[in-house]
């Protein structure tokens, strides 16, 4: 499988770079018969698009999505799915001097060594957070496809900064995230959050922010262990979004510190199924889902570019140098990520769904 590929029966293949043409994604083993529009995708593209929060860099795009292949008269083929989005707002002359000048907390000196200087440097080219417009069109058809068996993907942005959430959301509140600039689905965190934001902004820095995402009505038994589990496959497709630093499912972390008493959730039997008594797992032991809901957490490095004088090297003279960051970025990426998250979590599951048989290879008329 290529680099630039994910998936095992439902694949995603992204291309494209920061300020090349467009950026693209291929998705292959969709099912024929779902029906399927620009829309569908558009709706998702939208909630990640720059301007979509007042908390987002000010690079002006419509990021407008255009269906090339895959899809007649309104639904798959079966034929791999091409979806494509152009860059429009690009000025690549901040970027010159990062050439020689690698930006810190960026992958350019390091990608300057694994290609030989002909990366393409233009915004971080495939480095990128737009890259991830490859993952929303991908999770764009995968929430689809899991709608036809009653799986929904949901999250919010539990933490920024020191401002964080001490309760789970209920999935009322996560169906309304969208509707506030900073996408959290605790109402009381909200102004406390904009609070860190706007400081941050006025002092030219950045700040760190955690995505939790949850996927409900799971059914028990879904994944591939051992290389294939579904924990696996989720932190894999998950780290593959640029800023992410760390990963946790159920309590994860915080696991560390507690008994084995304290952690185990018990299952209990109720109108004839079984069920766990408490989610502490995260709805995944051994790489199988458990049926209880797919709660997992992403932690966001604070953006790297910021107004301030950082040091630095010059590739060219071989000295130490400084460097005065000019771009247009983020001020904190877990706000616009939020739906990247939700679209690899969909996909992973879609794609585990499609290779157990669980969504048919024809959407019939009676899955409509």
């Amino acid at each position: 499988m290529s680099a630039n590929s994910f998936g095992r029966r439902l694949t995603l293949t992204c291309f494209g770079e920061s300020h090349g043409i467009l950026i693209g994604a291929v998705i292959d083993g969709c099912p024929a018969g779902l029906k399927l529009s620009e829309d569908d995708i558009q709706r998702e593209l939208d909630k990640r698009k720059p301007g979509s929060t007042p908390y987002s860099t000010s690079r002006t795009e419509q990021d407008i999505a255009k269906i090339v292949s895959g899809v007649l008269d309104g639904y798959t083929t079966g034929a791999p799915i091409c979806v494509i989005v152009s860059n429009r707002d690009v000025d690549s002359r901040p970027y010159e001097v990062f050439r020689v000048k690698p930006r810190p907390g960026h992958a350019d000196y390091p990608a300057y060594v694994r290609y030989g200087g002909f990366n393409d440097y233009r915004g971080g080219g495939r480095f990128s957070g737009r890259i991830t417009i490859s993952f929303v069109i991908a999770g764009a058809i995968a929430k689809k496809l899991l709608r036809i068996i009653g799986i929904e993907v949901y999250g919010h942005v539990c933490q920024i900064g020191c401002v964080c959430s001490d309760r789970l959301p209920t999935i009322d509140e996560l169906r309304k995230v969208y509707e506030n600039p900073v996408r959290c689905a605790i109402p009381e965190l909200i102004p406390s959050m904009e609070d860190v934001l706007k400081h941050s902004i006025e002092e030219g820095d950045s700040i760190g922010s955690m995505v939790e995402v949850f996927a409900f009505n799971v059914p028990p038994g879904l994944g591939d262990p051992i290389f294939h589990g579904l924990d696996v496959d989720i932190a894999s497709m998950m780290f593959a979004i640029p800023g992410v630093r760390a990963l946790s499912i159920g309590l994860g972390f915080e696991a560390a510190s507690m008994k084995g008493t304290e952690f185990i959730d018990p299952y209990v039997i109720s109108d004839g199924k079984v069920y766990l008594k408490s989610n502490k797992c995260g709805g995944v032991l051994g790489g199988l889902s458990t049926g209880s809901p797919i709660h997992v957490r992403v932690s966001f490095k604070p953006p790297s570019t910021i107004r301030k004088r950082v040091e630095t090297i010059n590739l060219k003279t071989m000295t130490n140098d400084y460097l005065e960051a000019w771009g247009k970025y983020d001020p904190c990426i877990g706000i616009r990520a939020l739906p990247v998250v939700e679209a690899c979590l969909a996909f992973v599951i879609a794609d585990h769904c499609v290779n157990q048989g669980l969504i048919p290879t024809v959407i019939k008329d009676e899955y409509r």
